[in-house]
């Protein structure tokens, strides 16, 4: 039997008043409370654990690292500071980016592996 089976019966159960000894509003929040706890172990903990480990990548680039921008500029970090990087595109060419929308670089990545 599914997850689902098992509380559509549950909810059939309570409307003739036999799950737990309780009505129908008691089943249905006990429903509500099972989905809601389905639903935080399987959507919202993991993309925050993803979060948080973006969040610890990004804290840890230093000066000299290569990143990747959300816009997809190849470029390495020249200054770091609280909520942005100063990164060099070409020799001279420098621009200012916010940190939330840089990643650390596959090849800085790869290289740090070996």
């Amino acid at each position: 039997m599914t997850l689902l089976n098992v509380l559509l019966q549950a909810a059939d159960g309570a409307a003739g008043g036999g799950f737990l000894g309780m009505g129908s509003s008691g089943s249905m929040i006990i429903m509500m409370v099972v989905l809601f706890a389905i639903m935080y172990f399987f959507m919202i903990r993991p993309q925050q654990k993803k979060q948080k480990a973006l969040q610890e990548a990004r804290n840890a680039i230093k000066v000299g690292d290569k990143v990747v921008t959300a816009g997809g500029i190849h470029a390495k970090v020249k200054e770091v500071g609280d909520t942005f990087f100063v990164l060099e595109i070409s020799e001279g060419v420098k621009i200012k980016v916010e940190k939330s929308s840089v990643y650390v670089s596959a090849e800085d990545t790869q290289a740090n592996n070996k």
